[in-house]
């Protein structure tokens, strides 16, 4: 599963973009233009049907064309890395939604006019691009241990599909590498078990995420 980041916010009258900003990754486990089966979509579409005023991002949407895409000594493709996106295309489109959130994305209608926009922002390499780096009031991190994991995409089918040792040799090597790094570059971090049910995972992070808007909302009142 990719990583994925919810950036909620409140245009105020001078024009000037506050509020939550909150970001929820998952364990990165890319295969070309697709992912392994790990939740992070599901909850991502979850969370927008409850949440007021809330658009999504994906960062699959911005992968180069595939004549751009490196390979690797093995003939892997590079899909793996920050070099495959198009992260300046993506940075313009947070850029775009944050100068007018309600119009930018097509969102839910569940909200009023009070109410704390939130975008959330799914993908699997958000924790390892440092411009992001500030960004975020709550991270969540998914994970699914290997066996799991390589279990889950074996259900897929894929077109074309993977080249033999695709796994093993290019796809968790470079989760682990990925993971590494955001390990090392990025704080306080919820990591979720991604072995848990649909329902379970929704519920820990929307009550979490209940608690942060309430916050923002109290601070907007004092301001």
């Amino acid at each position: 599963m990719r990583g994925m980041g919810l950036w909620a916010s409140k245009i105020v009258s001078c024009g000037l973009v506050t509020g939550a900003r909150v970001a929820i990754a998952s364990a990165s486990l890319l295969g070309r233009t697709r992912v392994t089966n790990g939740g992070k979509t599901t909850l991502a579409k979850n969370l927008q049907k409850h949440l007021p005023n809330c658009s999504i991002i994906s960062q699959d949407d911005f992968f180069k064309p595939e004549s751009e895409i490196e390979t690797d000594k093995n003939g892997f493709l590079q899909y793996d890395v920050l070099e495959a996106l198009n992260m300046e295309k993506m940075m313009s489109t947070i850029s775009g939604w944050m100068e007018s959130p309600k119009h930018s994305l097509v969102s839910t209608d569940g909200g009023n006019t009070e109410d704390i926009s939130i975008l959330i922002i799914e993908g699997f390499l958000l924790f390892n691009y440092k411009p992001l780096d500030t960004i975020w009031n709550r991270r969540y991190f998914l994970t699914i241990p290997y066996e799991e994991c390589k279990r889950r995409r074996s259900t897929r089918v894929y077109k074309p599909p993977d080249p033999p040792g695709y796994f093993d040799g290019h796809v968790w090597p470079m989760y682990l590498k990925h993971r590494r790094e955001m390990e090392n570059i990025t704080r306080e971090i919820v990591y979720l078990d991604g072995t848990k049910s649909e329902e379970d995972l929704f519920s820990q992070v929307y009550e979490d995420l209940r608690q942060e808007l309430a916050k923002q909302k109290r601070l907007q009142v004092t301001v």
